[in-house]
């Protein structure tokens, strides 16, 4: 009888190689927890860089009345550095006329810089925009006219003046011949509140435009918005150019002053062509929401009351209101009568143009009249409340003597005021899909572009 065959051989090897399985299968096991673990440190490494630059320091959010400016990766020299953004600034920046303008507008996001962004680009000039979009106003007003610039092929770069990198990126890329400098912290009242965010944009931010511009080659000719406000107390009138602006009634006035010194400085040392602006309350479509005729215009339609101001001696407080056309005619003017930067790499190499207008209507209205016309377009009786006006840094009085840029470069308005709120109003139910008892003529009237 043969004998069983002896399979304890068989069983050993068996448990042998299970043995070798389970280690092997402990070892994988174990480098995968490991490969695991390194890439979830990573994941939030890369995701704790992010939140880093993209939002505010949490100390920022004990002050109430922080602006935010939406920085991030994308707007900084990081973004810079593609193929896709560099082509879409070469492009957007590439005059279509000949010997057309390379324009960098900043605050091209804004009310007066989309609508000069728009008028350039219509001409057939190379505009290229930037802005950062913070949330001083409703940003998706802002978003609004990024929108609308795009769909003329305007790009707009998202980011700050104070991003020195950023600004040498873009003068690496496109040789601009002119800078349209109207970004800045605006509102006299705010200033109150926060008045870091006016030294940090008025200031700060000018400076490192104009040390990047400095060392460009060549140098860009340099239009920039100063403001009516740096009148201050000025009693004569019609303001003049000639007239003292020494005694600042705001902060906002005095940063405002301060630029207009400092441009002086970078004229003087480093031979920068540059043309001050002083802009005489600016309204029409696509407005500041901050603005008396436009929180009027709402809040008429709310049928919330609004606070109509009287100076201390019961005089009505006036203003040279100025229509947003005639403002964009004064600085395409100004752009086409700039002269030429004598500086190159930062060296002065001659005397260089340095100049300064107001940009105003030239006859002042009552805020009272303002709110009548409002009243008749939207057909709404309008809840006055007639106050003092408060120490706030506003000024009773302006009123815009414009001679000297009628004559240097043949800047006359033309557009009185109620026929530029018309033209608001007709924007403003339109963009706001507001059913009203707006009258229909007075949309009709308004036919012509805006």
């Amino acid at each position: 009888m043969a004998s069983p065959p002896d399979t304890s051989k068989t069983t050993k090897l068996e448990r042998y190689n299970s043995y070798i399985r389970r280690v092997n299968s402990t070892k994988l096991m174990a480098a995968s927890f490991k490969l695991l673990f390194r890439a979830t440190l990573l994941i939030a490494l890369v995701l704790i860089f992010f939140f880093t630059l993209n939002y505010p320091p949490l100390s920022s959010s004990d002050n109430p009345h922080h602006v935010h400016t939406h920085h991030n990766f994308l707007s900084s020299a990081f973004y810079g550095s593609g193929a896709s953004w560099e082509k879409q600034v070469r492009h957007s920046s590439t005059p279509r006329r000949p010997n057309g303008f390379s324009v960098l507008v900043t605050g091209a996001g804004g009310f007066v810089g989309t609508h000069c962004s728009l008028a350039l680009k219509k001409r057939g000039d190379g505009v290229l925009g930037l802005d950062n979009f913070n949330d001083y106003y409703d940003p998706s007003l802002k978003r609004a006219r990024q929108a609308l610039l795009s769909k003329h092929e305007i790009f707009i770069v998202e980011g700050d003046l104070n991003d020195g990198p950023l600004l040498t990126k873009l003068f690496d890329i496109v040789p601009f011949t002119h800078i349209l400098h109207l970004a800045a912290q605006a509102g006299v009242r705010y200033a109150m509140q926060n008045p870091q965010s006016y030294i940090r944009s008025n200031i700060a931010g000018f400076v490192n435009l104009l040390e990047i511009a400095k060392a460009a080659d060549p140098q860009p000719a340099i239009v920039w918005a100063s403001s009516s406000s740096v009148y201050g107390l000025n009693t004569e009138n019609p303001f003049s150019e000639l007239h003292r602006t020494d005694q600042p009634a705001s902060l906002y006035a005095a940063t405002k002053k301060a630029g207009e010194e400092i441009a002086h400085t970078y004229n003087h040392i480093y031979g920068l062509s540059l043309t001050g602006l002083r802009f005489f309350t600016v309204y029409g479509p696509w407005g500041r929401p901050d603005m008396a005729y436009f929180f009027f215009t709402k809040d008429i339609l709310q049928g919330k009351p609004i606070n109509i101001y009287q100076t201390q001696d019961d005089k009505e407080v006036a203003r040279d209101f100025t229509y947003i056309d005639d403002v964009v005619k004064g600085c395409v003017g100004a752009l086409d009568t700039a002269e030429k930067s004598t500086g190159s790499g930062g060296k002065k190499r001659g005397p260089a143009q340095l100049r300064i207008y107001n940009l105003g209507n030239t006859s002042p209205v009552p805020v009272g009249r303002l709110v009548g016309i409002l009243e008749g377009l939207l057909n709404v009786k309008a809840k006055k409340h007639i106050i003092k006006m408060p120490r706030n840094g506003d000024v009773p009085y302006t009123h815009a003597n414009v001679s000297l840029a009628y004559r240097d470069f043949g800047y006359k308005p033309t557009t009185d005021l109620a026929t530029g709120l018309r033209k608001f109003v007709k924007w403003y139910v339109s963009y706001y899909g507001i059913q009203t008892r707006v009258k229909k003529e007075t949309l009709k009237s308004s036919g012509e572009s805006d």
